[in-house]
């Protein structure tokens, strides 16, 4: 009896050091995006943040607060908008902006001595399908003028 507890328990240490670290890997406090230069375009899913290479500029894409675009297969009078909701922290200050894909005014934003733009939103919308919160990507450029 007791070599074969020993002898399961030596089958069973493999398999609990594999758990261990799936476990360890699936824990991440917030999801890391890339770390692209200024005047790069980089997307991001809702949650993810990028660190802009060579400067303290972080930007994170929240949320999409609102989504009236109009949809692909429809016929509109007017375009719509969609509302992203980003967070930038660098440059001493942390601050909330809300950009938007039908007012090109109002897809940048400036933070410090960087300007942040909001160059597309995915997926476009269509009547028939709506769009998980989590589906949306949003492609941004943030440059120093």
């Amino acid at each position: 009896m007791r070599g074969t507890v020993f002898a399961a328990g030596g089958q069973m240490r493999p398999l609990l050091i594999v758990f261990c670290l799936v476990a360890m890997t699936s824990c991440t406090a917030s999801p890391a995006g890339p770390a692209p230069g200024l005047n790069e375009r980089f997307t991001l899913g809702p949650g993810m943040t990028a660190t802009v290479a060579e400067t303290d500029l972080r930007l994170q894409f929240r949320e999409v607060t609102g989504d009236s675009r109009c949809p692909a297969d429809a016929v509109c009078i007017q375009g719509g908008d969609a509302e992203v909701h980003v967070r930038a922290s660098g440059s001493g200050a942390t601050a909330d902006y809300d950009l938007h894909t039908g007012d090109a005014s109002r897809a940048a934003a400036m933070h410090g001595p960087f300007r942040i733009q909001l160059i597309e939103l995915t997926p476009y919308p269509f009547s028939a399908t709506p769009i998980a919160k989590s589906a949306y990507r949003a492609t941004f450029e943030v440059t120093r003028p």
